[in-house]
């Protein structure tokens, strides 16, 4: 008599099953949503501190003055090229982009539009004269640079 050699599919169905929650457990372990906010976020605190960056030698290379714009009323910062006078954003930074000088471009948020006219950071002046950088957009914690 011959015995046939194989897995039942009572077998096969048990080990799929084992596998689908593994499968299931290592994923929500991991969050892939979660870890891509948090890069975003990474991006974002690292923007900020380049636009502030930015601000400042312009100050140091200019007397103390800021770019012009920078008012105590926190304002989004205007694409390159826009102008806060007719476009939907608030504060023009061209000035740190011209000849490459500051920066070669204005970063713009991870998240944003690309039909808005501003770059998705907001920058303001405090009472004291310190510049805020905020990033309005960010997912899992508050950004905001002073200096």
């Amino acid at each position: 008599m011959m015995k046939n050699k194989g897995f039942t599919l009572l077998e096969v169905l048990l080990v799929v099953a084992i596998i689908a929650a593994l499968v299931g457990i290592v994923i929500f372990a991991i969050n892939p949503g979660q870890q891509l906010a948090d890069t975003r976020d990474a991006e974002r605190g690292a923007d900020a501190n380049t636009i502030l960056n930015a601000v400042y030698q312009y100050s140091i290379d200019n007397n103390g003055a800021i770019p012009e714009g920078i008012e105590e009323t926190t304002g989004e910062i205007c694409k390159e090229g826009m102008d806060p006078d007719d476009d939907d954003c608030d504060v023009s930074l061209d000035v740190l982009t011209d000849e490459e000088r500051y920066l070669v471009m204005l970063p713009e948020d991870p998240a944003n539009p690309a039909d808005s006219d501003g770059i998705g950071y907001k920058i303001a002046k405090t009472e004291h004269g310190r510049i805020v950088v905020t990033a309005p957009n960010a997912e899992n914690v508050t950004i905001s640079v002073t200096r």
